[in-house]
């Protein structure tokens, strides 16, 4: 049917990476299909292929029987016999059958099964491949914007790239070339679904894989990632070996490396920090250059609050807040930054709410009963508590008296209320005030 169907079969082997027992069993398919609409459904049709000759062959299996009852399946003793005259009762015969007279309809139908098949398994290599490399980093062209999202061309196959996942400040033109992350590989009808990333915070580690031997080799091993894609990001390293400097190895010499890591983020500032066990110094370490003056830890509620001079709070907390708000992811605590003088002036009005009163202060002692105590008439005198006498207070040039003179008897009692001159106003404990 096909002229040199083993050199075509190898061929599209080789173009769609799919292996040729994939095509074969394809086009077999596809013939047994077309062959069941030209000779009928009943038949029972195998198609076999010989690798030697390059040629595919259609068999029509029949059993010997004494009464046939479905031609389609059966044949006399003597047609059995025909074919193979050895042939006996209960033998299933093979009847080559002819794949020219299959017809237009049928060669149309087997066409476009050969094709679903091949797309297939072709679809199934490259989820089977890219399954296999996800959580790498790889380069891709860009294609088109689709809805927003970013079509990037793989070579085999197309990429997405979702809003979400795409750095805000970054904008690309059909043709550009572009690194990205394989953050997800998802079967779909249409095919497998793989989803880049730039976004996403380990774009950092495989990057900084990508240009630090010490990290690809895990002598330094980054523990944690905090970033705001585009514009900062705060890494957490520690060194397995004693000589090797963490900080330092990421850095490179002048910054060589972390510089190739700021170039292909397109400018995003990488702070490097150094990661201790202790979390109050790994506050510290977060939350630099700002110099920080105590830690206040709650560990039960995994809080920190920070004390900073007052001139570095707005370094510590950082443009928009960026600062504190990546260490604090970065460290896994909730941190609160405060300026020096405003703890100073907090500390001061607690220990006053809290301070003891003085000795010379006498304490309340409840009067006899018909008397009026010190305190009420005081509250009389000034105008507060108690009512008020309806006799308008005496005019006196000394009401707005300095603060220590005594005032209460000047300040507007009726008569009757006036202690007598010398009389001491506040009574001793368990005497009367005199009249």
């Amino acid at each position: 049917m096909i002229l040199d169907v083993g050199q075509i079969i190898s061929q599209l082997g080789k173009e769609k990476g799919i292996d040729k027992a994939v095509i074969i069993a394809a086009i077999k398919e596809a013939l047994e299909t077309a062959a069941r609409k030209k000779y009928g459904m009943n038949k029972i049709l195998e198609a076999t292929y010989d690798s030697d000759t390059g040629e595919f062959e259609i068999l029509s299996f029949r059993t010997a029987t004494a009464t046939v009852v479905d031609p389609d399946t059966q044949m006399t003793l003597e047609e059995a016999q025909v074919l193979d005259p050895e042939a006996q009762l209960g033998d299933s015969l093979g009847e080559r059958l002819s794949t020219k007279d299959l017809g237009r309809i049928a060669a149309q139908t087997a066409r476009q099964i050969i094709m679903q098949k091949v797309k297939d398994a072709e679809r199934e290599v490259i989820y089977n491949e890219f399954i296999g490399r996800k959580g790498e980093i790889l380069n891709g062209i860009v294609q088109r914007y689709e809805r927003d999202c970013l079509v990037i061309d793989l070579g085999k196959t197309e990429a997405i790239m979702p809003p979400s996942e795409q750095i805000p400040r970054e904008r690309y033109r059909q043709g550009d070339r572009i690194r990205a992350y394989i953050k997800d590989v998802t079967k779909t009808s249409r095919g497998p679904e793989i989803l880049l990333s730039r976004a996403d915070p380990r774009v950092i580690l495989k990057l900084f894989e990508q240009e630090v031997p010490e990290v690809y080799e895990g002598v330094v091993s980054i523990l944690s990632v905090a970033r705001e894609p585009g514009f900062r990001t705060k890494i957490a390293v520690r060194s397995r070996d004693r000589d090797v400097d963490p900080v330092g190895a990421c850095v490179g010499m002048k910054g060589s490396r972390v510089q190739s890591v700021v170039q292909e983020l397109r400018g995003e500032r990488i702070d490097i920090i150094a990661w201790d066990e202790d979390p109050a110094r790994f506050v510290c370490n977060a939350l630099q250059p700002a110099e920080i003056i105590r830690v206040l830890v709650n560990e039960s509620g995994k809080s920190m609050e920070v004390v900073v001079p007052e001139e570095q709070l707005l370094l510590a907390i950082g443009k928009r807040g960026q600062n504190v708000k990546l260490a604090s992811k970065l460290v896994g605590w909730h941190i609160e930054v405060r300026a020096e003088g405003h703890v100073e002036d907090a500390l001061k009005r607690a220990e006053g709410l809290f301070a003891k009163k003085p000795e010379g202060v006498a304490s309340e002692v409840p009067p006899p009963e018909g008397e009026v105590p010190a305190a009420a008439a005081d509250e009389s005198a000034s105008g507060f508590g108690g009512e008020r006498s309806e006799a308008p207070p005496t005019e006196s040039p000394e009401v707005g008296a300095k603060e220590g003179d005594d005032v209460d008897a000047k300040a507007g009692l009726p008569a009757e209320a006036l202690p007598a001159e010398g009389t001491d106003v506040e009574a001793k404990a368990g005497e009367p005030a005199k009249e």
